[in-house]
């Protein structure tokens, strides 16, 4: 019976001593967490819905800034970059797969005209 009452009080002054222990180190680590999350951005719920996406209408005209981004490739992307990425695109917003037959015309006219206007 003694030896369960000494092994108890040894269990019971390890978890003090522990307790103590990650007290002292609270303030340090409570500093460390605030100055990471000083570096996170702010997330709210646009940011994380609409971060990807593009936000704003064709320009009048294409140009190589444009057609890129339509494609999401590079403006100095060579031809095969070019097919993959229409491709990719035309299989998501074809509009015998419900895509919208104005945005699959944009899409084509990105692709000939990075085509057209790369080496």
């Amino acid at each position: 019976m003694s030896s369960s009452v000494i092994l108890a009080g040894l269990g019971l002054a390890a978890v003090g001593y522990i307790g103590r222990q990650v007290m002292r180190q609270m303030p340090n680590v409570a500093k460390t967490v605030n100055e990471a999350m000083k570096t996170f951005p702010k997330l709210n719920v646009e940011s994380m819905t609409t971060a990807r996406y593009y936000k704003g209408g064709f320009d009048p005209k294409m140009n190589r800034r444009e057609a890129a981004l339509i494609l999401g490739v590079s403006p100095t992307a060579n031809k095969s970059k070019i097919r993959d990425a229409f491709k990719k695109v035309m299989a998501v917003n074809h509009p015998d797969r419900g895509g919208s037959p104005y945005i699959a015309s944009k899409i084509n006219e990105a692709k000939d005209f990075l085509e057209k206007h790369s080496s």
